[in-house]
């Protein structure tokens, strides 16, 4: 797939990122705004699985009703070919995982990333949505040094009660 321009869609793919259970994720070029992108995929044994696909789907929007800026954005949803996928933000960056191989944290920046997280994980249950799967590998460090939640595949609508 790498390389390939298909003609119903403004995407190229450039090369992988990464595979997981739930998805194989793609740097793209976005062609009609001239950026990068990263394209998450289902993986060709999951396409076909309704259930896996409305999952693959609920990740998307659970992703898209958050706008905050240590959340991965989604910009938008699509299929080609019978295959669903989920364009989003392209970071730059390493996971926090990738990183914790490397030796652990300095305080500050442990602190920092932590405080991150946090308000992003706020900024989510305040729209009422729980991520389930937060974990090392689903949170990236941009270049810069900030964070960035992502992976909501696991995330689930709740209603909270009063004061929670």
């Amino acid at each position: 797939m790498p390389g390939t321009r298909d003609s119903w869609n403004q995407f190229k793919l450039l090369e992988p990122l990464g595979r997981g259970g739930m998805g194989e994720v793609f740097l793209a070029e976005d062609s009609s705004l001239n950026r990068k992108v990263a394209l998450k995929f289902l993986p060709e044994p999951l396409q076909e699985d309704g259930t896996a696909r409305e999952r693959f789907l609920r990740e998307a929007r659970s992703a898209a009703a958050l706008d905050h800026p240590y959340i991965c954005k989604i910009y938008e949803i699509g299929e080609v070919d019978g295959k669903a996928f989920i364009a989003m933000e392209y970071i730059q960056g390493v996971t926090v995982q990738e990183k914790l191989r490397k030796g652990p944290l300095r305080l500050t920046e442990l602190l920092q990333v932590s405080i991150e997280i946090v308000e992003a994980v706020e900024a989510a249950h305040k729209k009422q949505i729980v991520h389930r799967d937060l974990k090392t590998a689903n949170i990236m460090l941009t270049n810069d040094g900030h964070v960035k939640v992502m992976d909501f595949g696991l995330a689930k609508q709740v209603a909270m009660e009063e004061g929670l």
